[in-house]
């Protein structure tokens, strides 16, 4: 409990994302408009994370670190392992800045490695925006449940399921229980490597072996719940 109260103190004394954002962006000159381009996100969007009306999910920030050629831990209190064995009950805990998601870092890095792997503890009630990106993705359900959209497709998700995909299919998912729900998450979405520093031509500055973010589309899952 003391370590989890830590963890929530270190989060909050972060500063907030948007401000992050929109510093980094004037400093390298970037318009809204141009930063959007970069990061295939629109416009309203950012601007709405710029003043911290919007929440992104890691994988948008590693969108927006992408573009502007930062690894997404300058964002967050990432950890950084330098072991591969990690611990029940001692691993660092974080989230994005704003976000109820609570990720549990599995993954090392070294050179080559393509995969990024995180426990995940989705709050009811949250839902995530529609992506799509290179690589793909491996969801299992260890406690709760979860509603999947795939490439249009709807899919309830309980304990012991399991998705495999490819990233470059819209998907979307929510928790629209009144339970917290529990993942195990893995993909070759790169997330906290920092080493990687793409140019915004999309070529790399280095053999990291990360992957280009995930990217939003215009589909939306078959549901008329408003996302939060």
């Amino acid at each position: 409990m003391g370590q989890q109260k830590a963890a929530a103190a270190d989060t909050h004394s972060q500063p907030k994302v948007g401000a992050l954002i929109r510093a980094l962006r004037k400093k390298q000159h970037l318009t809204l408009q141009q930063l959007g381009d970069a990061a295939q996100l629109s416009v309203g969007y950012l601007s709405q994370l710029e003043r911290d009306h919007a929440t992104p999910s890691l994988g948008t920030l590693a969108q927006i670190a992408r573009a502007l050629e930062v690894g997404v831990d300058y964002f967050i209190a990432a950890p950084n392992p330098t072991q591969a064995h990690t611990r029940a009950g001692e691993r660092p805990r974080f989230s994005v800045d704003g976000s109820s998601i609570v990720y549990e870092r599995l993954g090392a890095e070294f050179p080559g490695n393509t995969l990024s792997s995180f426990l995940m503890t989705v709050p009811p009630g949250y839902r995530s925006e529609t992506v799509s990106h290179e690589g793909e993705e491996i969801i299992y359900v260890l406690e709760g449940e979860l509603t999947q959209w795939l490439a249009g497709e709807e899919m309830v998700m309980r304990t012991g399921d399991s998705l495999h995909f490819r990233g470059n299919l819209p998907h979307a998912w929510a928790n629209h229980t009144d339970n917290p729900t529990r993942l195990l998450w893995t993909g070759t979405l790169a997330m906290l490597r920092s080493t990687a520093r793409p140019n915004r031509n999309g070529s790399k500055d280095n053999q990291s072996g990360a992957k280009p973010a995930a990217t939003k589309t215009n589909v939306k899952p078959k549901s008329k719940e408003k996302q939060s």
